[in-house]
């Protein structure tokens, strides 16, 4: 009966480590759960036994859970989980394409700073330079600066 808790805690760590390792890498829980059977398989075997049989006990646990953490690298279970691509694209790149300085448009919602203004039947966010401007207000560019479009009533 030793014998059969000792190789089924050392045994199930070293599975729960594998399938932290292989199937869901980056949890820890699993792995460390895995550990922590182990672990107690290590410590039931020098409760339990001489200490030279113990130490073997020892040593076959760390080479099983040392042999499931290098198959799971060798295997690329980890590269499905980093990233290899770069993201080149910005957002608005090209908002400001067909907008110029003193171009003229209508306010359709007021500026408090900030509102929507339709320069050329298109909707811009666009920021007030002169404070509050109502709803329905022509106004017109003053400054196209990093993606942003400063009006004046």
């Amino acid at each position: 009966m030793t014998w059969f808790i000792l190789i089924s805690l050392i045994v199930f760590g070293a599975i729960l480590l594998m399938v932290e390792v292989i199937f869901i890498p980056g949890t820890t829980v699993i792995g460390g759960l895995g550990l922590v059977f182990s672990a107690v398989g290590i410590y039931y075997a020098y409760t339990v036994l001489d200490a030279g049989m113990a130490t073997m006990v020892l040593v076959a646990a760390l080479l099983l859970n040392l042999g499931f953490i290098l198959y799971g690298f060798k295997t690329g279970a980890w590269d499905r989980f980093t990233l290899k691509d770069t993201n080149t694209g910005r957002s608005f790149e090209n908002r400001l394409a067909g907008l110029e300085l003193g171009q003229e448009g209508v306010t359709r919602s007021s500026c408090r700073p900030f509102g929507k203004v339709e320069f050329n039947d298109e909707l811009y966010e666009a920021k007030s330079d002169s404070g509050f401007i109502p709803a329905g207000t022509k106004v017109k560019i003053v400054k196209l600066e990093e993606n942003k479009i400063i009006i004046k009533s």
